[in-house]
């Protein structure tokens, strides 16, 4: 019997799922060659790792060498902030994705990478959840959109960002920019560089620089978290700007504000400040060499240090200020403390009660007065009152 294989993938829909947190995930189809269907379930972040992953093993066929050798679909970078409604709207582009991605030569639509990310696992079959938290919520294709492979026609259409300021350069990888030029963006770094392409040029550009044709961007970018999310320093940096953070590689801190250039708001204790991202690495998270290599790079330039910057929107970014950070953090830690200083109180008291209930000396049953003689003879049996007389 030969080799394992895929036939056929079909995106069925998606689950709005609540546990442990809100998020969506994919179905699909997947079609064996052992006339197999098994059901899968795929977050859009896994399908993207999965992606790169495959442009990284077939370089010529991605087009990393030749852009016109490349038959690897293209694949938009996830949002910052998924919500339903882009959820939704890439379900086209994954269908086509699914597609073509099955009929590309069989050294890549067979291989084990393409395998193994489709094979069944534990979670496809029980899901994570909790009783407590509301069931998922199922929203499927309607029948008129799922089209047979024949009808899906046309490129992937990957989002065009105008550029609003020159930027000049300074490595073989980067791409030069001039104010008003139109890029495709390929890929979304959470560093704040963005992989882009304009006609026969390539490379990576300072997500700074560019901002979307339907309006200010921030949009994409999720609110802020003053709980925080803890993250280790990987890489030292010495702050130049007064609303920065120096750190030492090793130092954790707690990340309160992802934004898109790449330049998030942290949390050392009481202070706050920017500090790349791209120096960062999730708590409890394992390094790879991708992240080793870009932490090689220099960090992105900030919006706030572009000058003469034209955007083509009247409405500008909303941009919080750092004082207002600062405040807003410090709120959060003092409730917490309140929070956890009220439920020491609490205990403490239940303690205090408990011990004073058990000090205090238990009350003895009273005695009951012993019945008079009329009393008995009125009360008692026939055979007990000839017994007395």
């Amino acid at each position: 019997m030969g080799d394992t294989f895929i036939r056929h993938i079909e995106l069925l829909g998606y689950e709005k799922r609540f546990f442990p947190s809100q998020h969506y995930v994919y179905m699909f189809l997947v079609k064996w060659n052992d006339l197999s269907e098994k059901l899968v379930y795929r977050r859009f972040t896994e399908i993207y790792e999965f992606h790169k992953a495959l442009k990284e093993m077939f370089p010529i066929e991605s087009g990393d060498i030749n852009p016109e050798n490349r038959i690897i679909p293209h694949l938009p970078a996830p949002k910052w902030f998924d919500g339903q409604r882009s959820t939704q709207n890439r379900q086209g582009t994954l269908a086509e994705y699914c597609y073509t991605l099955v009929n590309l030569p069989h050294k890549i639509s067979r291989c084990g990478h393409v395998v193994s990310f489709f094979k069944v696992r534990p979670d496809d079959t029980s899901p994570v959840t909790d009783s407590q938290i509301k069931k998922p919520e199922v929203f499927l294709l309607p029948k008129d959109s799922k089209k047979n492979p024949t009808d899906i026609t046309g490129p992937i259409v990957l989002q065009t960002y105008r550029v609003i300021a020159d930027y000049e350069k300074s490595s073989r990888s980067e791409m030069a920019l001039k104010t008003g030029e139109m890029v495709d963006v390929v890929e979304k770094s959470e560093s704040g560089w963005w992989f882009c392409q304009l006609k026969n040029k390539r490379g990576w550009v300072p997500a700074a620089y560019l901002e979307p044709m339907d309006g200010p961007d921030e949009s994409e970018e999720q609110e802020p978290n003053y709980a925080g999310e803890l993250y280790v320093v990987q890489k030292s940096y010495t702050a130049i700007e007064e609303d920065e953070l120096t750190l030492k590689e090793g130092d954790t801190i707690e990340v309160i504000h992802k934004l898109l250039d790449g330049w998030w708001v942290i949390r050392k204790d009481e202070a706050t400040g920017f500090y790349p991202s791209m120096y960062l690495q999730k708590s409890g998270e394992e390094n790879s060499p991708v992240k080793s290599e870009l932490r090689n790079r220099s960090a992105p330039p900030r919006r706030s240090t572009i000058r003469n910057v034209k955007s083509i929107h009247k409405q500008g970014r909303k941009q919080i200020s750092q004082e207002t950070y600062r405040r807003n953090s410090r709120k959060y830690i003092q409730s917490r403390r309140n929070m956890k200083g009220n439920f020491k109180e609490k205990a403490n008291v239940i303690i205090e009660k408990n011990e004073q209930e058990e000090n205090r000396p238990k009350a003895q049953p009273a005695v009951p007065p012993r019945p008079s003689k009329d009393l008995i003879m009125t009360r008692c049996t026939e055979s007990t009152r000839r017994k007395i007389l």
